[in-house]
């Protein structure tokens, strides 16, 4: 399959060919005929994509504080290694897509195969979307039609948060694509408009669909138009479609607008309001979220759960469907609006048009290859590559953040082999697969642990598959390295258990190695070998200000990233582990209470380890402290000394004989050392952590939760 991706750092709008996406459960695969590309949205992003460093952090000052937030705990060096590689991520682009259903995942009801949909799949030849995120398209209404419905929703619903009712004088500020579909389905209601823009063109479509328009850009008075549109009553209602920096049209809909009068932010505008101007008349303002209820609910949008009629009458898919039946009735007509038509394979030609034409609208991209031809899961990068021998040859599944940022880079720096990249979406395995020299990008996960070429697994997807990807692989036969945790329950432990057991009894010797990187690192490596001649039992303060995540995140969902303590703290129980050189004894732990004014989840939460040889240990894993505050502090007392390590930048030495500090301009939390010690291990036949201490590990962190989970 081929999609559209935009480079946001070097600016360049390109057409990646991409294995095809994976089918999901609740979702559905779509060959696209079809997709709208939204001209101010995507004119904004690739416009971002071309600016400068300096011009895109003038746009984004509130990242701007958190880079230099960052800079001060983690360092410059790594805080501009994070900065270049969150701009190296390509973005899809777009969210208007048409086309027909090639396949249905098993949890999907009332879409079959054949049926063509409207959803918002990005530009690309294939897409897969959740069910709750597209719609079945009417018979009357033609593809290029339909193809404008998502984009309409997002006028829809801000019209649904207006309440206009039959009669009402309502203004549109901002006549561009949504503006003008929003004025036809005010006036589908029965409500007088009034359009305003600075474009001659787009208010003579506005003209023709029936509204009155005012252009300020030929000295027009707005505030008076408003006014005189409503008889001098002041307007009912004021919908902002524009995009803009200036707060001109949250100022000016203010002072058009009649007593209790209501506006609504569909655009993007600046927010420096004059409080008088609301208080007065005791105004109504309110941000529209894009297409309606359900965006950016996982729970909905992900897992396909729909929110009961009775309860939300309008979500995303059901103004989908009101869109296409406006369509349908004939009152929405959209054939005006199309202003460029483009082949898909000419792509960068539109995304030209797009930026140096101002005036464009509906610009289509029209999808003509052969469905057949789209269906590969699997591309070729380096076709030429010849492996050595007897050595390790890895196959990555999953290229998330992490795996693309740290994980990836260190082993390549370890000198792996690299075979194969599984994504369910395809085309972050390409876009990664191709920097770092993988021979082939796949969503086909199976083959990839099935091929007789790659003797070496990684595995860097959700938390919640972790153990069922070990599992097969080591039961495939394959070496394993696990980003951490290893299982997020005690059934997926044991099926891991289970599987490494086999192996081993039936005299194979696959190694196992969760992703532990911390006892790798640099300075804790100094830690081990000052604490080594220390006979007596040692004390431990390890303290992680882990930073707040929202509730809602798929971190704290117990049944996906199985908590923050199994998911993050995990690395600090194994540390401690090390450190301590002792099996752990026993587990103990304490989450903060209950209180109504505070978000109380697992996150604020006291383990305390014992460990065979006295020693014991207290993890403090906080989320509610602050930023600027060291992430990460490791502190050691034993033998009339202290060691305590800041952000794996500083250790420092307090009354320790011969020893005083060791800092880094560089924070190195071990991942380069880990990988290389994986490799090694392979190649040795040492493992780098023994697998006793690794299920030990994995035993501790689910005690843990589950101790903290029965307060």
């Amino acid at each position: 399959m081929k999609q559209i991706l935009q480079d946001m750092g070097k600016g360049t709008t390109y057409i990646a060919e991409s294995p095809v996406p994976s089918l999901r459960r609740s979702g559905v695969l779509i060959n696209t005929s079809v997709s709208l590309i939204s001209a101010g949205t995507e004119r904004m992003l690739v416009g971002f994509g071309k600016a400068s460093y300096l011009e895109k952090a003038m746009q984004q000052p509130e990242r701007v504080k958190m880079v230099i937030e960052k800079a001060r705990t983690d360092g410059l060096l790594t805080t501009a290694d994070a900065v270049r590689s969150k701009l190296a991520q390509p973005l899809p682009l777009g969210y208007c897509n048409v086309g027909v259903v090639s396949e249905v995942g098993e949890d999907v009801r009332g879409i079959k195969a054949g049926d063509r949909v409207v959803s918002n799949g990005p530009h690309a030849d294939v897409v897969s979307v959740s069910q709750n995120l597209c719609a079945v398209i009417p018979d009357g209404v033609d593809d290029e039609s339909a193809s404008f419905a998502v984009v309409a929703s997002i006028g829809l619903q801000g019209i649904r948060l207006a309440l206009p009712t039959l009669g009402e004088n309502f203004v549109v500020t901002g006549a561009g694509l949504i503006g003008l579909l929003t004025v036809q389905l005010l006036r589908s209601q029965g409500c007088r408009v009034l359009a305003i823009d600075f474009d001659d063109n787009k208010l003579a479509l506005a003209q023709q669909f029936g509204a009155q328009v005012c252009n300020p850009g030929r000295g027009e008075d707005p505030v008076a138009a408003g006014l005189a549109f409503s008889r001098g009553q002041g307007v009912d209602g004021v919908i902002i479609t524009a995009s803009t920096k200036s707060s001109d049209p949250v100022t000016q809909a203010a002072r058009m607008s009649r007593k209790r009068g209501r506006i609504v932010l569909v655009g993007v505008t600046g927010l420096e309001l004059n409080r008088a101007d609301f208080y007065e008349k005791e105004l109504s303002f309110q941000v529209s979220c894009s297409y309606g209820p359900g965006r950016y609910d996982p729970d909905y949008e992900d897992k396909g759960r729909d929110y009961p009629l009775g309860f939300v009458r309008w979500t995303e898919q059901r103004n989908f469907e009101a869109v296409l039946d406006l369509m349908s009735s004939g009152h929405l007509n959209v054939t005006p609006l199309i202003s460029h038509r483009y082949a898909f394979e000419d792509a960068e030609r539109a995304y030209e048009s797009l930026t140096s034409d101002k005036s464009g609208l509906g610009i289509l991209l029209q999808y003509t290859s052969a469905a057949s031809t789209r269906q590969s899961k699997t591309v070729v990068l380096r076709p030429d590559v010849i492996f050595v021998a007897q050595q390790p040859v890895l196959g990555f599944i999953g290229a998330g953040n992490y795996a693309s940022r740290m994980l990836i880079p260190a082993f390549k720096a370890a000198g792996a082999q690299f075979h194969s990249i599984a994504t369910a979406g395809g085309v972050n395995g390409v876009i990664h697969g191709e920097k770092a020299g993988f021979v082939e990008a796949t969503s086909d996960t199976d083959a990839l642990i099935t091929n007789s070429t790659i003797n070496t697994v990684v595995i860097v997807t959700r938390h919640d598959s972790h153990a069922r990807f070990t599992a097969q692989a080591l039961n495939a036969g394959k070496n394993v390295f696990v980003e951490k945790p290893l299982a997020i329950d005690a059934e997926g432990l044991e099926m891991v258990r289970v599987a490494y057991s086999a192996q081993h009894e039936a005299g194979r010797t696959p190694q196992l190695m969760v992703g532990f990187n911390r006892r790798f690192a640099p300075h804790v490596q100094k830690m081990k070998q000052l604490l080594a001649p220390v006979k007596e039992p040692k004390s431990f303060i390890m303290t992680m200000n882990a930073g707040t995540i929202p509730a809602n995140h798929w971190t704290q969902d117990n049944s996906v990233g199985g908590g923050r303590i199994i998911g993050e703290a995990c690395h600090f129980i194994d540390l401690m582990r090390f450190l301590a050189g002792s099996p752990i004894v026993s587990v103990q732990a304490r989450r903060m209470g209950d209180n109504p004014g505070v978000l109380v989840n697992e996150d604020k939460a006291a383990i305390t380890l014992g460990f065979e040889d006295g020693s014991f240990g207290t993890i403090m894993y906080l989320a509610n402290g602050a930023a600027s505050f060291p992430k990460e502090r490791v502190e050691v007392f034993a033998a009339g000394g202290v060691l305590q390590l800041d952000n794996f930048r500083k250790l420092q030495g307090f009354g320790w004989p011969g020893f005083k500090k060791m800092s880094a301009w560089r924070q190195d939390k071990g991942q380069s050392a880990c990988a290389a010690a994986f490799l090694d291990g392979l190649r040795n036949g040492q493992p780098a952590i023994p697998s006793e201490e690794i299920f030990e590990v994995a035993a501790a962190s689910l005690e843990a939760a589950a101790l903290l989970r029965a307060q």
